[in-house]
C-alpha cells in the first residue's frame, strides 16, 4: 500500500511540476510573439488528465503492483524527459507555435513527429495495468484516442501555419 502510494504521488507531483514549467514556457512564448492554437479543446484535455489521476487515486492507493509493469512505466517516464529536454523552453501543454522558428528536430523528434503523445498514451495505459485496473485502462485509452483524434491535427495545422513560408516547405532542424 505504502508503495502505491508513493507512486501515485510521485506522478501527481510530476505532473504538477510540468504544469508550472508549461505555464512558465507559455508566458514567455506568447511574450515573444507565439500563438496558441487549439484553446477550445484545451480544457478536455486537462480534464481527461486530471480525472485519470483521481481516478487512480481513489482505486489503486492500496493495490499491489506489478514491478514488470512498473518498470515499463519507468521507461516512459524517461522518455517523457527525453521529449521535454529536446523541446527544452518550446515544450508547453497547449499548442503554441513561434510563427517563423524551425521545427525541432532533435531527440525523438528525429524519429517521429510527436513523441509526446506516444509516450502519454503508452502512460495513460501502463499506469492503471501496473495497480491490475485493465477495465479503467482500456475506458482512459480510448478516451485520449477520442482526444488526440482533435488535438494532432490541430497541432500540425498549427505547426503548418506557423513555418510554412509561402513557396517552400517546411524546414527542419
Amino acid at each position: 500500500m505504502i508503495a502505491s502510494i508513493a507512486v501515485l504521488a510521485a506522478v501527481t507531483l510530476q505532473r504538477a511540476g510540468e504544469l508550472v514549467l508549461a505555464a512558465r514556457n507559455t508566458r514567455r512564448l506568447k511574450a515573444q510573439g507565439a500563438i496558441e492554437s487549439g484553446a477550445e479543446h484545451y480544457p478536455f484535455i486537462v480534464a481527461l488528465h486530471g480525472a485519470w489521476l483521481v481516478g487512480l487515486w481513489a482505486l489503486a492507493w492500496n493495490r499491489p503492483m506489478n514491478p514488470w509493469l512498473l518498470g515499463l512505466f519507468a521507461v516512459l517516464q524517461a522518455g517523457r524527459v527525453w521529449v521535454i529536454a529536446s523541446l527544452g523552453g518550446r515544450w508547453t501543454t497547449r499548442i503554441i507555435t513561434l510563427p517563423g522558428e524551425t521545427l525541432v528536430r532533435r531527440g525523438p523528434y528525429r524519429f517521429i513527429p510527436h513523441p509526446n503523445y506516444l509516450v502519454v498514451a503508452g502512460e495513460i495505459a501502463l499506469l492503471p495495468l501496473v495497480f491490475g485496473l485493465w477495465i479503467y485502462a482500456l475506458a482512459f485509452t480510448a478516451l485520449n484516442a477520442a482526444m488526440m483524434a482533435v488535438r494532432i491535427p490541430a497541432e500540425a495545422r498549427a505547426l503548418a501555419d506557423a513555418h510554412h513560408v509561402v513557396g517552400k516547405p517546411l524546414s527542419r532542424r
